[in-house]
């Protein structure tokens, strides 16, 4: 599980005990707890038993009923999970998974004192953000400044020593499509793009050659790399040669042409 953690940039978290029951040295934040649930909702197996209301099941052949403990589960708009605890060191704690209108928040509600406080401080949290916050899709913006930068700037990057003529970019795979902002704030989003304008050949495909940023004030809300599609190969004598003549090319044959005239 720590290994799980490292793999998913988690620097305040650390797992001591396989049940969770309080140790000094085991520990996690609130945010760092939906990074870990946002990863298990990516499992199936794991959506499905967590958005399970209630199920039977068969012990030594007697029939038992089992329910969940998320209070929410069934009464509150949108609610698929996730996970209820308590311990005396953490108390009354809530992890909810959300979806409506095709999106989805987690919300984390950590030491509360009552099963109710934690109820009515996750209710009150997952109704704010949904009221509060709205989608906008960064991939369709960072498409579109691109798209205006290879239109616009993407020529004057110099590539020296560089035998193609014709250089194409890409943008880095990113699964991030949507991203909230809070209500009337798409108008202060920005985009900039920065790039380094001199490279010298060999370069290998999938270099780095900037970075696509979308910025809210001063929070960087989301960032892309742009790269290069192909490899960018180094001229040899030979090229050099044959860009010699290509470029006086004219300058020999009109040369030609006046040595024959005079003869």
């Amino acid at each position: 599980m720590n290994q799980k953690a490292k793999e998913l940039g988690l620097s305040n978290t650390n797992f001591v005990t396989p049940h969770g029951l309080d140790e000094d040295a085991h520990y996690t934040s609130a945010y760092e707890l939906a990074v870990i649930t946002d990863y298990a909702l990516k499992n199936e197996k794991f959506a499905t038993i967590v958005n399970t209301k209630t199920c039977q099941i068969t012990i030594n052949g007697q029939s038992r009923d089992l329910s969940n403990t998320n209070e929410l589960l069934g009464n509150l708009n949108g609610v698929n999970g996730v996970k209820t605890g308590f311990t005396n060191g953490a108390g009354r704690c809530l992890v909810t998974s959300t979806k409506r209108n095709g999106h989805q928040i987690i919300c984390v509600v950590l030491g509360a004192d009552t099963k109710k406080i934690r109820t009515t401080d996750s209710v009150k949290l997952i109704e704010y953000a949904f009221a509060n916050y709205e989608y906008i899709n960064v991939k369709e913006k960072v498409q579109n400044e691109f798209e205006r930068w290879l239109s616009q700037n993407a020529q004057n990057i110099q590539y020296y020593k560089a035998k193609e003529e014709q250089i194409q970019y890409e943008l880095e795979k990113n699964e991030i499509t949507w991203i909230p902002v809070l209500k009337n704030k798409e108008k202060d989003i920005k985009i900039n793009v920065n790039y380094n304008n001199n490279f010298t050949a060999p370069i290998e495909k999938g270099k780095v050659i900037g970075t696509i940023q979308v910025t809210l004030e001063e929070d960087i809300l989301f960032s892309s790399d742009i790269l290069l599609k192909e490899k960018i190969t180094k001229k040899q004598v030979g090229d050099y040669f044959k860009d010699f003549i290509t470029q006086h090319q004219k300058y020999l044959f009109d040369s030609m042409k006046e040595i024959m005239i005079i003869h």
